[in-house]
């Protein structure tokens, strides 16, 4: 039997090889904890120059504070940092990095070299000293005006089997360059200059949070998003979200930062998931550049070793606050600014005003970003009274440049009788015409008094309304845009158990599998709460009663079918909690005004009046954008007009 090995204590080297194993994953492991050093030092510019990846060159320049001569040597040394000295520290940790671990780990892997001229030294007229990492180098007078400088060469040198897992030298910079746009989008003050191989990659001037969420993300993410900034008793949340028809299909446009510490936290990324779950194709993600100010003693950041993953003291609290304002935002109504679609950014007053509060909030605190106080906005939940049907059904088309009110004098078109499908006007006779203080003395509307989504000129073969309001041309999808007219309205019949029924002049019979009509007879009380009446009158017959208002005027049967199934599938239980969004999506839907339907000029306005007044109106419950804009400029450009 072979004699069992001695206890002994590892060597100093080996223990910071391994050590590195869990800090240098690859050259961009190491970027990361250097740039981290150089903003912890308090610096206003950074300059990064890689070669080949990062694998044979990394050298990090920054106009911090820099490092004391008789300091350098300890940096290089392991668990040694001047940004904790007791347990009260690391309990409240402020700086980005505080282990102590980065230089000594970069060190036992590669060639690294030190140079740094402190304030101090500046102050009395002194050089900066250059210090090598190897083992026994001595101090050396060197030429820098301030900050410091540090330099790796050869990653993995010594360790040539970890350097067979690095990638092409084009992937590793792609990874480096992702580590400093999530560093400079934390830090919109401090300058980023960074090339690869001698050439200039990109650089960002130091300026406020917009200008630098815009230069990493680009304007279009400006334009398809909403500001946020909510506050709680110590919790902030701000930033910008993208809505949804700026959806992604991976996950590659999301960043989130807990006190200017990019985090892949699982419990921020539900918050912000189900606050989009209403607005969101499945296989769609969201983009978003949110910033969480927290208390520094009620998270904890040192679970884990690259500090990408964090611990919240009262989980729950942050979840929901996350959850709330990110909703909120894409909840707001059209009227109130919320889901905005349009080719070119409509230059409306609302845009300047928002602008201003941007810039504002921004110069307020740079590391957030900006802000359009979205709080401080009224929510509107001004929904029309159940639909009323309309005197007649004539489907006459107003033109252009007259209002609604005058299309009694306008040539009508006569079209084919159509099946009872659910009016579209509550109160359609407010919403008819445009309002009398708001016209000329031709009758027509008065542009600059337009609503957001204009006055209707019309459909287009049924499917879409098209509309003119001060920016040009508004074309609406009838069945997305009543489709979430209709959820957002069971939503809020259901929440406030004030579900309205309407029983059927002729009870309609469904034929229906003996399993459905045993959910029917089972859940029967339930099914009275939802607003249906529903009762067994044969062997394979269900006859349905009465209907929810809302949805009267649809085919019973596939609401009927959809219902039985959700209650077959997934029980009542699940059907009234967690998947009652799902369940009310799908009743909508199916209850919404079907395409190739003709409209009355009351109908439409009505239409497009309750769609600015309804939240989250902008998409429909599949993720769909309902309307889009054409500005006169757009349609200028495709005729050509002014060349």
């Amino acid at each position: 039997m072979p004699a069992a090995p001695r206890i002994h204590l590892l060597p100093e080297l080996l223990i910071s090889q391994i050590a590195a194993g869990e800090v240098v994953e690859r050259p961009a492991s190491v970027l990361k904890e250097l740039l981290e050093n150089a903003l912890d030092a308090g610096s206003s510019a950074i300059r990064i120059e890689l070669e080949e990846g990062g694998v044979k060159l990394i050298r990090v320049s920054d106009d911090g504070c820099g490092i004391a001569r008789d300091e350098l040597a300890l940096a290089l040394t392991r668990h040694a940092t001047s940004k904790i000295t007791s347990l009260d520290d690391l309990e409240r940790v402020a700086t980005l990095g505080f282990r102590g671990e980065a230089l000594a780990s970069v060190a036992a892997v590669a060639h690294l070299t030190l140079t740094s001229r402190s304030s101090s030294e500046r102050d009395a007229g002194g050089h900066a000293w250059r210090l090598a990492g190897e083992i026994g180098a001595a101090l050396e007078p060197a030429a820098l005006a301030a900050g410091t400088v540090v330099e790796m060469r050869d990653l993995y040198y010594n360790t040539p089997a970890r350097r067979k897992f690095l990638k092409s030298d084009n992937t590793e910079f792609a990874h480096c360059a992702e580590i400093v746009r999530r560093t400079a989008l934390a830090h919109p003050a401090v300058a980023f200059t960074l090339t690869h191989n001698g050439r200039q990659s990109f650089r960002l001037t130091g300026g406020e949070a917009r200008e630098r969420v815009g230069a990493i993300l680009g304007d279009d993410f400006l334009a398809e998003s909403r500001s946020v900034d909510v506050a709680g008793a110590s919790l902030r949340v701000a930033g910008h979200c993208a809505l949804p028809a700026y959806s992604r299909a991976r996950a590659d446009a999301q960043y989130c930062y807990v006190n200017g510490r990019f985090v892949r936290d699982k419990l921020l990324a539900h918050a912000v998931r189900e606050a989009y779950q209403d607005l969101l194709h499945g296989s769609r993600y969201p983009a978003y550049c949110l910033f969480i100010e927290v208390d520094p003693a009620t998270v904890d950041v040192n679970v884990h070793p690259q500090k990408t993953e964090v611990r919240f003291r009262d989980p729950r609290s942050v979840h929901q606050l996350v959850y709330h304002a990110v909703q909120r935002v894409l909840a707001s109504p059209l009227a109130d600014g919320g889901g905005t679609r349009a080719l070119a950014p409509p230059s409306t007053p609302n845009a300047s005003s928002t602008a201003t509060s941007d810039s504002s909030a921004a110069r307020a605190n740079p590391v957030l970003g900006a802000s359009a106080g979205v709080f401080g906005t009224r929510f509107g939940s001004a929904f029309g009274s159940p639909f009323k049907p309309l005197p007649e059904r004539a489907a006459s088309l107003p033109f252009a440049g007259r209002s609604a009110a005058s299309s009694s004098q306008r040539p009508t078109f006569s079209t084919p009788p159509v099946a009872a499908e659910p009016p579209l006007a509550a109160d359609y006779a407010a919403f008819a015409r445009a309002p009398a203080d708001a016209t000329n003395g031709d009758g027509a509307p008065e542009l600059a008094a337009t609503p957001l989504l204009g006055y209707a000129l019309g459909q287009l073969h049924g499917v879409y309304i098209l509309a003119q309001n001060s920016q040009g041309l508004v074309v609406v999808d009838l069945h997305a845009a009543h489709e979430r007219i209709l959820y957002e309205k069971l939503k809020q019949a259901l929440d406030g158990q004030k579900l309205a029924t309407q029983a059927l002049l002729i009870p309609a019979v469904i034929h229906l599998e003996p399993l459905d009509l045993a959910a029917a007879d089972e859940n029967a009380e339930t099914l009275r709460e939802l607003g249906f009446d529903l009762a067994v009158v044969g062997p394979r017959q269900l006859a349905v009663r009465s209907l929810p208002t809302l949805l009267v005027g649809a085919d019973p049967a596939p609401l009927v079918r959809t219902l039985l199934g959700e209650l077959r599938t997934h029980g009542v239980t699940q059907l009234m909690t967690t998947r009652r969004n799902e369940f009310l999506a799908e009743l909508a839907c199916h209850g919404a005004v079907r395409a190739r339907r003709q409209l009355a000029p009351a109908e439409m306005n009505a239409l497009l009046r309750q769609m600015e007044a309804t939240e989250r109106a902008g998409h429909c419950n599949h993720g769909r954008p309902t309307w889009m804009q054409l500005t006169l400029a757009d349609l200028d450009r495709q005729f050509l007009r002014g060349r």
